[in-house]
């Protein structure tokens, strides 16, 4: 078991991100063709940047879009282990809600190979880690109760 001095503490943030569509709702995500891995865009913070300025920035490099952050989704938590660093690594990942309100995924950086709407279910489906299929399960659900309320 590595020392507390070889335990790296990790912040990222982004966000489920969702327009309306002719068919319903749709969701964007970002993929990779070497690991065959879709997930939700997110990134690590410049310097003085707070969870939220981060994850605009980060969507909008990672996306090509620009989005308005509706509201929190929470975090999750994982470790990871970095044998580079002979560290092992706690992450914490903030996730907001975001509509999507101008750009284009065509403009998305180099960092993923694709990024493409899908309908929920089929979003649900293809994300790489449970645990963002559970935040994009959570962001549905608010999204839809909005729905209903709007109705």
């Amino acid at each position: 078991m590595p020392s507390a001095a070889n335990v790296e503490r990790h912040v990222s943030a982004g966000g489920v991100v969702y327009r309306e569509a002719e068919g319903g709702v749709e969701v964007v995500l970002c993929g990779r063709n070497a690991a065959a891995a879709w997930s939700l865009p997110k990134g690590t913070p410049d310097p003085g940047e707070r969870v939220e300025q981060t994850a605009l920035r980060e969507v909008r490099e990672e996306t090509g879009l620009a989005v308005e952050i509706e509201q929190p989704l929470g975090h999750i938590e994982y470790w990871f282990h970095a044998p580079e660093r002979g560290a092992r690594c706690h992450k914490r990942v903030y996730f907001f809600l975001m509509r999507a309100v101008g750009g284009s995924t065509a403009d998305h950086d180099e960092e993923f190979d694709a990024v493409e709407w899908f309908a929920p279910e089929r979003a649900a489906e293809l994300l790489t880690y449970p645990n963002e299929a559970d935040v994009l399960r959570r962001a549905l659900a608010l999204v839809n109760a909005h729905d209903r309320v709007g109705a």
